[in-house]
């Protein structure tokens, strides 16, 4: 597996793509708190239900 930063790849929809899906992880976070709705989120392996806050906000 390559080990180097997505950032600099050459293909400029990819090096965009880590940022694209920071955008999206915000926006769903805005959408969880305005419909008082759950986040589903990934942490070690295990799905999680995690009420967004300010802190989901800031990212």
């Amino acid at each position: 597996m390559n080990q180097k930063n997505i950032e600099f790849a050459k293909d400029p929809d990819l090096a965009a793509s880590l940022q694209a899906i920071r955008r999206a992880a915000k926006r769903a976070a805005q959408v969880a708190v305005s419909t008082n709705t759950d986040l589903i989120v990934m942490r070690n392996g295990q799905c999680l239900h995690v009420k967004p806050d300010a802190e989901h906000l800031s990212r």
